[in-house]
């Protein structure tokens, strides 16, 4: 069901934070954007509560809020455009992720399985390895000894076994861990082992009836697409399908790049 969506219009975003985790606007002030955007479609993705501490996850005792507004927001604006209730969820092995109960318990219309945190070799923590190169660096040095190999081959590990534990219908920016670790080292993304860790994911996700989001959020500002563009062509030739997601943390960003992004997707991969 959500393909077809997603296949019967360019006019959608199933990928943005609102003040319910660590975006930066209402969703009410997203929705007034959407509707002045003319888009036919739009999906809410808080950060899912998790069992550790993060001040960019949503809290538990707000989901049912946040559930509520959604039904208001469709209520008001339905008629011009469809809105639906998704939510981004970590995953942290056997601890948390999209096949958690807590989270298959919600009644959601799509969810995005993501990996955001590094467990330190002894296991006393979850890190989280996004944000900043400069906090990236630090936590490295602080939490794994400098052992960037161990950071990155976690992450791709973590992936694929949140595939393999399933419960969720989006893969969110499949090699977001590119970004910092390459700020770290810049050839890590030429080295063969780096490469093959991703066609892996690529070739496991093929087994399954997974979307692979093209996250955008980077591109104006980076150059930086999740997956990378090199990656394309394996999607489209292992028939997985894929969505254009920018992952917007305020309104005016909703957009970011999205429509250049598909067009460069076409020319690669056709």
């Amino acid at each position: 069901m959500l393909k077809d969506l997603i296949d019967s219009s360019r006019l959608y975003n199933l990928h943005s934070h609102t003040e319910f985790c660590d975006g930066r606007a209402t969703m009410e002030a997203f929705a007034r954007e959407v509707v002045k955007l003319g888009y036919d479609l739009y999906g809410f993705s808080p950060h899912s509560p998790v069992p550790i501490e993060s001040p960019c996850n949503m809290h538990r005792d707000k989901v049912n809020r946040y559930l509520a507004e959604v039904n208001r927001i469709n209520r008001e604006y339905g008629d011009k455009c469809r809105f639906l209730a998704g939510m981004e969820v970590d995953y942290l092995g056997e601890l948390w992720g999209p096949a958690s109960n807590f989270i298959t318990s919600l009644p959601l219309d799509y969810r995005i399985g993501s990996v955001h945190f590094i467990q330190t070799p002894d296991k006393s923590r979850f890190v989280d390895c996004d944000g900043s190169h400069e906090r990236f660096a630090r936590y490295l040095e602080v939490y794994f000894d400098n052992d960037l190999r161990y950071v990155v081959d976690s992450y791709f590990d973590s992936m694929s076994q949140m595939i393999d534990a399933g419960g969720f219908d989006i893969v969110g920016h499949l090699d977001k861990i590119a970004e910092n670790a390459s700020s770290v080292d810049p050839d890590i993304e030429d080295q063969p082992w780096f490469i093959d860790k991703i066609n892996s994911l690529i070739d496991q996700i093929a087994e399954t009836e997974l979307i692979v989001e093209i996250n955008t959020k980077m591109f104006a500002q980076r150059n930086r697409l999740f997956p990378s563009p090199r990656y394309w062509k394996r999607l489209v030739n292992a028939k997985i399908p894929v969505i254009f997601n920018s992952d917007a943390h305020v309104p005016a960003l909703i957009p970011a790049s999205r429509d250049k992004v598909i067009a460069m997707f076409n020319s690669i991969t056709h």
